[in-house]
């Protein structure tokens, strides 16, 4: 009897983590060390201890996990892993910390499509899954039970006491600059991924005993509303991306709101957002809690500004052509736009805005009662911003027609962009056109407020998501926009002169849930006149909502 011998390549399954460590540090973190260089201010003894200090305490790690059964799995899958992740921090700059992982999670097919380009399946392919070939082809050689337990033991505990005094002899420059730039630590790929979406885990895990604590039970219309038999219609316009100071309102050099400018709406300069993405932002811009209160949580288990409205007797709905609404909208009438198959806005399985103005069109004609529509856009997301605005609204040139950045040139990037915010001024211009046309039997507003801005390159960042933290302006200063027909203003007691007064006051996503309860007069002992934007501009008889 002959016994078959095993060719294959043969490796120590120590030897194999700790190649598979330094290769995961080398080739995975160029961010990473980047962002490292950056935080320790170059190339000293602090960074230098740092770096071996990380690097021992991978191996440690690597090597603890490197049982027999176990090791291929476990390093295939931090190859693969790792090679995802790097390319969007390589290519995007992007920080994949937990509320990155969210947006993962609860992002649509239609989407998600637009960041999984071929130098995606490239990059993972010659970074990912040939590596991951070679380990499952190689022959892992393992000691016996004992001899393994003492050899790995010695390793880990010799890499662990080194790593130790290596962070010791310059622990209060190494703290230090942890501490000052935290999501330094996000940037390890794929450790801090994997951390994400545990903490993820654990934190939907705990939502999930979530009770739904309900407010402004007592909610109804005041006597400005209630004392007359014309409709009130308040359409909230939820914008995607649209960042401040790419609008022309806002002193841009390009007159990307050439419509909105000529209706002389009223522009709010200086607005923040609650989040950099819109799984955090949307939420908590019809949220009672202001920003430095918001959590997921609180938000998911309180009642949001649409149910407050419902509470008071009006009619709400939500129209959504994104991802949805991230559960602000559960419990009243929803309606989703973006699978719909309307030759003239729809392409490639996607929607612009414009879905939504021949609706619009027929609801306000039909209004018998007091109405809040919300009109969630597509706006501005990209990467794929060429997608957001029909051809004819392509006026700068040349625009970026991939969703593969790379691709094109900072110009280009920026001249699509720009695009998508022309036709976002045409499409909330429209929005005036059709409040307008029904003036004389309705009291009409509407209020525009993006949920977070974007980044085109600046600093090497692309998209948004970076923690609130960190995130540059770009990422944070939203437009701000309002208008109102003759009636609404008058009947609410709204005095434009003194809002075109308060155009460079500080705003935030904070004021519109207390603001859209004072515009449409809703009487409830959790609106807080001081989180009103317009509160100060209205009349003495227009202030019915009460103080909480």
């Amino acid at each position: 009897m002959t016994t078959r011998t095993d060719r294959r390549f043969a490796i120590g399954s120590a030897t194999l983590s700790l190649l598979v460590a330094f290769y995961l540090l080398a080739v995975f973190n160029l961010a990473f060390w980047r962002h490292a260089l950056i935080g320790f201010g170059g190339v000293n003894a602090a960074f230098l201890a740092f770096s071996a200090a990380l690097t021992l305490l991978t191996i440690a790690g690597m090597v603890a996990l490197s049982v027999k059964y176990l090791i291929k799995p476990f390093l295939i899958f931090l190859l693969i892993s790792g090679a995802i992740a790097s390319y969007y921090a390589d290519v995007f700059g992007i920080v994949i910390d937990r509320e990155m992982m969210r947006n993962v999670v609860v992002t649509t097919p239609q989407e998600a499509k637009h960041l999984i380009t071929p130098q995606f399946f490239l990059h993972v392919l010659f970074y990912g899954v040939v590596p991951s070939l070679l380990v499952a082809l190689v022959r892992v050689r393992h000691r016996r039970f004992l001899g393994k337990l003492v050899h790995n033991s010695a390793i880990v505990v010799v890499s662990l006491v080194l790593a130790a005094g290596l962070i010791l002899s310059h622990f209060a420059a190494i703290a230090s600059t942890v501490r000052e730039h935290h999501e330094m630590m996000a940037r390890i790929n794929p450790f801090g991924p994997m951390s994400a979406a545990i903490n993820l885990g654990i934190m939907t895990y705990d939502e999930l005993t979530l009770v739904r604590r309900p407010i402004g039970t007592d909610a109804h219309v005041g006597p400005l509303v209630a004392s007359s038999s014309r409709p009130v219609v308040t359409v909230i316009v939820a914008g995607e991306t649209a960042r401040s100071m790419n609008f022309s309102l806002n002193g841009y050099a390009r007159p990307t709101n050439p419509e909105l400018a000529a209706l002389d709406v009223l522009n709010f300069t200086h607005t923040t957002s609650c989040g950099t993405e819109t799984a955090v932002s949307l939420p908590c811009m019809f949220s009672v809690y202001p920003r430095v209160d918001y959590t997921d949580r609180k938000g998911r288990s309180t009642d949001s500004l649409i149910d407050i409205l419902d509470h008071a007797g009006i009619d709400a709905y939500w129209w959504d052509n994104n991802t949805g609404s991230k559960g602000v909208a559960d419990r009243v009438s929803y309606e989703s736009f973006n699978d719909a198959k309307d030759v003239r806005y729809c392409r490639e399985g996607e929607c612009d805005d414009g879905i939504f103005l021949d609706r619009l069109d027929a609801k306000l004609a039909g209004i018998t009662t007091n109405t809040t529509i919300v009109l969630h856009q597509i706006g501005s997301h990209g990467p794929s911003y060429f997608l957001r605005y029909p051809e004819v609204f392509e006026r700068f040139e040349p625009a970026c027609h991939t969703a593969q950045l790379t691709d094109c040139s900072p110009q280009e990037i920026v001249n699509a962009y720009d695009n998508t915010v022309l036709y976002t001024d045409h499409f909330l211009a429209s929005v005036i056109g059709l409040l307008q046309k029904n003036a004389a039997r309705i009291d009409g507003a509407m209020i525009y407020m993006s949920d977070h801005g974007e980044s085109l390159g600046e600093n090497g960042l692309y998209l948004h998501g970076a923690p609130y933290a960190l995130a540059p302006e770009q990422q944070t200063h939203v437009p701000f926009v309002a208008w109102f027909t003759d009636g609404f203003a008058s009947r609410t007691g709204l005095s434009l002169s003194c809002l075109r007064a308060k155009a460079d006051a500080p705003m935030s996503h904070d004021n519109l849930f207390h603001t859209v309860l004072g515009l449409m007069n809703v009487e409830t002992s959790v609106y807080d006149g001081a989180l009103d934007a317009f509160a100060s501009c209205r009349a003495p008889s227009g202030n019915a909502p009460l103080q909480s």
